[in-house]
């Protein structure tokens, strides 16, 4: 397969017939996204089964209870804005990170793409990690998030909070990544109380999205995207949409955190 690097974060991947993956390119495309956080993969017209088999080359099916299920697809998601009279919400973060095992990839296939917006913000979090000054780095050497759940509601099945390193260790690379998510999910870090807490949080958050750690993909009809949410966050930019905006979204099990 055939990659260009996109800046300053992910990859483009040509080449590669998405339908038809086999382990190696799985392997392959693990260790892409592993590095670079981010695989864009063009002209690939799937549908939902071909999606969903796709995904199950890296892991396990999960599924967030109170999303809505694509039809005959049950752990597969749909992302529309169809019928809405107010755009979704979207701020960045991590997906289900409130769990001791967070879903190591989230992937996104396009089934309708707006005329205009509708963009796919990301952040590098390794760079996030690398860029932070000495003195707090070394502060926030060994600390760990409880990350809590907010806005859905899990249900008894389901975890409800769960504590990840804050500089987390790639289990595929050993790259170090600043593994963060929404501020309002990071309930605690160890060893500081609540205002500090908060504190840190929206710090490392803000530097985590800074505009020139941000990756902007513009969709097109049979994008398929995929990302490792343990080097990277995401959210969508709903302002100024025209036209329908619709989504299949399914997220896999994969590698558990490690600590640096």
């Amino acid at each position: 397969m055939r990659t260009t690097i996109l800046y300053p974060v992910g990859v483009e991947v040509a080449d590669l017939d998405a339908s038809r993956l086999d382990d190696d390119q799985a392997s392959e495309l693990a260790l892409l996204l592993a590095e670079n956080g981010v695989a864009v993969l063009r002209d690939q017209p799937l549908d939902d089964e071909q999606f969903d088999a796709f995904l199950r080359r890296f892991g396990d099916p999960v599924f967030t209870v109170g999303e809505t299920p694509v039809d005959g697809h049950p752990d597969l998601n749909v992302v529309s804005n169809i019928g809405r009279t107010r755009p979704p919400r979207s701020r960045f973060h991590v997906d289900t990170s409130y769990v001791r095992h967070p879903p190591a990839y989230t992937a996104l296939r396009s089934v309708k793409v707006p005329a205009q917006g509708g963009h796919t913000l990301f952040t590098n979090q390794y760079r996030a990690y690398d860029l932070l000054p000495g003195p707090l780095r070394r502060r926030l050497e060994g600390r760990v998030v409880r990350h809590v759940v907010t806005g859905v509601d899990p249900g008894e099945a389901q975890e409800h909070e769960a504590d990840h390193p804050l500089f987390r260790a790639h289990p595929l690379t050993g790259r170090v990544a600043l593994y963060l998510t929404l501020p309002d999910r990071c309930g605690s870090v160890s060893g500081l109380d609540a205002a500090q807490s908060t504190s840190v949080i929206n710090d490392l958050y803000a530097r985590s999205t800074r505009p020139d750690n941000l990756y902007r993909h513009a969709w097109a009809p049979a994008d398929l995207v995929i990302w490792d949410n343990g080097c990277v966050m995401h959210r969508a930019d709903h302002d100024g949409v025209v036209g329908d905006r619709v989504m299949h979204r399914g997220m896999v099990t994969g590698y558990a955190s490690v600590a640096h």
